[in-house]
């Protein structure tokens, strides 16, 4: 939970982003989403704040990047954050999802 907290405050404090479809609007934050229907099954039945995590490190993955990894999962392989998501190297047209954020 403190990884979504984590994520969730990041993209406040990091301002507004680019308004766009799938997006998520609220009185502190917005950001863009990649649709839903792009989840794996196991992932849509995850909590709502799990998926929208997952939603969206599809799109903003660069960001993600940029942002280390803090629950000690580097044993793993996981370079950033974003690789709690998805697998370095996953692209649009074959995304790899990393399930350690189910969990």
């Amino acid at each position: 939970m403190k990884r979504r907290a984590f994520l969730i405050r990041g993209l406040v404090a990091a301002g507004t982003f680019a308004a766009g479809p799938g997006e998520i609007t609220g009185a502190e934050y917005r950001y863009r989403l990649a649709p839903a229907t792009v989840l794996p099954p196991d992932i849509m039945k995850a909590p709502r704040e799990v998926r929208e995590a997952y939603r969206f490190a599809i799109l903003n993955g660069e960001t993600l990047r940029y942002i280390p990894c803090y629950c000690g999962c580097g044993s793993a392989g996981h370079t950033s954050n974003a690789s709690c998501y998805l697998k370095d190297g996953s692209i649009a047209t074959n995304l790899q999802f990393d399930r350690m954020s189910l969990a």
